[in-house]
């Protein structure tokens, strides 16, 4: 089944805790995925930034809100229980928790009133169903592929020479080609059959590897990448990297995946993030810090 929402695991969440005791976070997130009969695959579900997993951080943000509200208490780092009042509401068997239900309390009221009001109903929808971690990623993540659309268009227009200098430094950027002044003479040096240039795959230059790198709007499919193919064989190439502002068929990538020389294909929007990654071509125009609190800190001897 589909992970639920946390604002759906509010109330599992709260009859975990029903028999009034203690219990460690990890085995309320254990205990939880085994009621809601989560696959292995559910459970492996990442944010985002790869930094969690999805249900785990939907579990918490379901203590987090009931806490707020008074349902839950942490007594210790990593531990919760329920309280009185979260008692008293399982006694009146509710058939859902969730941010409209814990707006009857005072402390719940107040906590609010301290988040962004958001006018729009669709993104208040989104925020009923998503994590603010969640939400923050998504927003993140949407930046970025507008971003990554806006590089690829760029690179599409760019003069083959401009091409050629960004490819040199990606590549370098990513711990290729040496340093740039090498990366640069390699690159664009050959041009004989199907190469465009020759790189150090290391800062010692103990293997080489074989590139093409071109602008195209079309798709490439295998016949492309085969004629480059060959002409490793003739250069008795082992590895081969392939660039492209367009994108490959699945032809072409079901055909590298089963070859020798070792090929690697990349489109337009890999080169993008990669880019993106690597910060070429882009600059930072802010840096938001994540911050959680410090239990330990106020831990008192």
């Amino acid at each position: 089944m589909a992970i639920p929402d946390y604002q759906s695991l509010m109330l599992p969440t709260l009859r975990h805790y029903s028999d009034g005791q203690e219990h460690s976070s990890r085995d309320a997130v254990e205990a939880l995925a085994k009621v809601l009969k989560l696959s292995a695959e559910d459970r492996k579900e990442m944010l985002p930034s790869g930094q969690q997993e999805v249900f785990d951080n939907r579990i918490g943000w379901a203590r987090t809100y009931m806490k707020k509200a008074g349902l839950l208490d942490s007594p210790r780092r990593g531990y919760n229980k329920i309280t009185k009042r979260g008692l008293d509401v399982l006694k009146t068997n509710p058939e859902r928790i969730d941010i409209k239900f814990l707006k009857q309390y005072k402390e719940f009221q107040t906590f609010q009133s301290l988040r962004h009001s958001i006018d729009d109903a669709e993104q208040e929808q989104e925020m009923s169903e998503k994590t603010p971690e969640e939400l923050l990623e998504s927003a993140y993540q949407r930046i970025r592929a507008d971003l990554a659309t806006d590089i690829l268009q760029r690179m599409k227009s760019c003069s083959p020479k401009f091409f050629e200098r960004l490819v040199v430094e990606v590549i370098v950027k990513m711990g290729y080609g040496g340093n740039r002044f090498d990366a640069g003479r390699a690159i664009g040096r050959s041009g004989d059959g199907g190469i465009d240039g020759i790189i150090k795959e290391d800062k010692l230059g103990l293997d080489t590897i074989y590139i093409q790198a071109k602008r195209w709007e079309n798709t490439v499919g295998r016949p492309e990448v085969q004629k480059f193919v060959g002409a490793l064989t003739g250069q008795r190439a082992k590895k081969g990297l392939f660039i492209i502002t367009s994108n490959f068929t699945e032809e072409a990538h079901i055909y590298v995946s089963g070859i020798d020389p070792k090929i690697v294909l990349i489109d337009g929007e890999t080169l993008a993030q990669h880019m993106i990654d690597h910060g070429v071509g882009v600059s930072i125009v802010g840096i938001f810090e994540l911050k959680r609190i410090d239990s330990d800190y106020f831990t008192e001897e």
